[in-house]
């Protein structure tokens, strides 16, 4: 049976109540998705190697496409559970590229494998793959002062940092926009906008 991560549903104003960053548009799944979820920090393995698989599965393509298949994800990579991840085979692989549920493209399907490998090799050396990430901040998220959508970078310093490590260490899909858009995600910097609701919860 496979595992799916259970997300909390918290209860959230309407699109239209208060002010939120404008790029969650009025989509009921992408409003949902930045109150509940984007920038929120997440220490938990599985939420992590999930947010790098996904960010991964991005490229090339909008947010709110993957998102919508965020579902078939979870069917088709065993609830994001790495260890069973890195251990398909390759006829699962092909097998893989006719499941209508996600990117059926080639190279992202085989990334997701190998990142998997890559990232247990990290849970072995440090405990966890949270300890390892955060630990390019000390533990603490990046408080930015983004005050229009202009202010928000593709990339960072730091970005470009983890991104050069995980490649290191054989990791695919992670070039320093995804890494930053994956930091964004997972919480490790606040780039809410300073007038949208979330940036104060954040601190």
């Amino acid at each position: 049976m496979n595992t799916t991560i259970q997300v909390p549903r918290m209860s959230h104003p309407a699109p239209s109540d208060i002010p939120r960053c404008p790029w969650c548009g009025t989509d009921p799944l992408y409003v949902r998705y930045h109150d509940e979820e984007w920038g929120r920090r997440v220490h938990d393995d599985r939420q992590l190697f999930e947010m790098l698989t996904l960010e991964g599965a991005q490229a090339g393509l909008s947010w709110i496409t993957v998102l919508r298949k965020r579902e078939g994800y979870r069917e088709a990579f065993h609830g994001f559970d790495p260890q069973r991840v890195a251990v398909m085979t390759e006829e699962e692989q092909q097998h893989l590229l006719t499941h209508p549920g996600i990117v059926r493209n080639r190279l992202k399907v085989a990334s997701t494998i190998t990142n998997a490998r890559a990232f247990l090799d990290l849970q072995r050396e440090h405990g966890s793959f949270a300890a390892w990430y955060w630990s390019f901040t000390g533990g603490e998220p990046i408080r930015n002062v983004r005050r229009t959508m202009r202010d928000l970078p593709a990339s960072t310093p730091l970005a470009e940092q983890i991104s050069k490590e995980m490649k290191r260490r054989g990791f695919r899909f992670v070039g320093p926009t995804i890494i930053y858009a994956f930091m964004q995600a997972t919480g490790m910097v606040n780039d809410h906008l300073t007038t949208c609701f979330r940036y104060s919860e954040e601190g």
